[in-house]
């Protein structure tokens, strides 16, 4: 089956005065961090993103709690359980996401290659089809 994301490590400092991960642009995350955003306080049986991106790859982290992200390239589908702080789910442009299943007190940092630009999303799915080449 095609990946259609990648689950990062991040370096994870063990220490018993509490742990620290550290996320670097260009090392640990494969881009220029230009923009940092977080979820958190969403209702039970809500999603959030539901668009896809034409030039803004994200890195995802579930900092606390856990939820779903499922992928799809138009062809494929692919869901990712993420509930680890020291781990990330790589997203690249041209596929769409949808974040849901969260538990209470999640909390949903994304690190982002680009600054926000209306103009970069496919919020209806079938633009995202024709865009990607999967229709006419």
């Amino acid at each position: 089956m095609k990946t259609l994301g990648r689950i990062i490590d991040l370096p994870k400092i063990t220490d018993p005065r509490g742990n620290l991960t550290v996320a670097e642009q260009l090392k640990d995350v494969p881009f220029d961090i230009k923009r940092a955003y977080w979820v958190y306080d969403v209702p039970g049986g809500e999603s959030r993103g539901g668009h896809a991106h034409k030039r803004l790859r994200q890195l995802v982290v579930a900092l606390s709690g856990s939820f779903h992200v499922t992928l799809d390239d138009g062809e494929h589908r692919q869901t990712y359980l993420l509930n680890h702080p020291w781990q990330a789910l790589l997203i690249e442009t041209g596929t769409w996401r949808t974040l849901d299943d969260f538990s209470s007190g999640a909390v949903c940092l994304v690190l982002a290659s680009e600054v926000f630009d209306e103009e970069d999303y496919i919020y209806d799915y079938d633009d995202f089809l024709t865009y990607i080449g999967k229709k006419e």
